[in-house]
């Protein structure tokens, strides 16, 4: 008899710093998806609400050789998500199907720990009651939960469009989804086609290739938090972003050193 049980998954994302304008389409295309709320002006950038935001970084260099990029920071869904451990009342947790960190809001108590924990300030904590412009509340998304005041939340990869492909491809007599079915509104929506998603497990998807390139990296790999989230550049000093400080005094003490015994 055909086992027919989903096989596990391990969901990737990629983004490609150098094809990144920064244009800010991955967060206009999240909140709608995802019924992000529109905290009021007064709220100001600290209690803003959002699940992905877009860092400018430069080179630390002046005109002419100033370089600047654009990193796009959603949560980056661990392995080992210093998140979940902290919560006290288990309101995140590992999908080990999918690889996908998920917040259940209708536990979160609102401490906060989980902000605190998170090394990628990924984490948003929701201040006010859900609210939008006039109108607006008619064209929200039927398949996600406004989330009330006082509990935290961030990037989930979409996790309503995960099962509404799972949902057609059971409607179709099929168990496992095709490459291109699942993609989180981000992905879809980046002009420049920065943004990639994939199944690591897939060999279809093309993902596994990516994230193998000399070219990507992750941030702060050196915290153990094995991150599914890869970023991509050509360029060595945008790799190094991924870097923590302490990573940066060992290279440099490393090449002193090495000068010195060369010497």
């Amino acid at each position: 008899m055909k086992d027919q049980r989903r096989k596990k998954s391990r969901y990737v994302m990629v983004i490609d710093l150098d094809r990144c304008t920064g244009c800010g389409d991955c967060m206009v295309s999240c909140a709608v998806e995802n019924n992000i709320s529109v905290p009021p002006v007064e709220a100001g950038e600290r209690r803003a609400l959002t699940w992905v935001k877009v860092y400018r970084v430069g080179n630390g260099k002046l005109f002419p050789e100033q370089r600047i990029v654009h990193v796009p920071i959603p949560c980056q869904h661990c392995d080992h998500a210093p998140c979940i451990h902290v919560c006290p009342v288990t309101a995140v947790q590992l999908d080990e199907k999918t690889g996908i960190v998920g917040q259940i809001p209708e536990r979160c108590m609102g401490c906060r720990y989980c902000m605190a924990a998170c090394p990628y300030h990924a984490r948003y904590f929701n201040w006010f009651d859900p609210i939008w412009p006039e109108g607006m509340e008619n064209a929200l998304n039927p398949d996600v939960s406004p989330r009330m005041r006082g509990v935290a939340e961030k990037c989930n990869f979409c996790h309503a469009r995960l099962q509404r492909a799972h949902e057609k491809a059971a409607s179709e007599g099929r168990h496992e989804l095709e490459p291109g079915e699942y993609v989180p509104a981000c992905a879809e929506a980046c002009p420049n086609g920065a943004i990639r998603f994939g199944d690591m497990l897939d060999p279809r998807s093309g993902i596994a290739e990516l994230v193998k390139s000399p070219k990507a990296f992750r941030l702060l790999e050196s915290l153990g938090t094995e991150p599914k989230v890869y970023y991509l550049s050509e360029h060595a000093w945008v790799r190094q972003i991924g870097h923590s400080n302490l990573e940066r005094m060992r290279a440099e003490r490393g090449i002193k050193q090495e000068v010195t015994n060369h010497g």
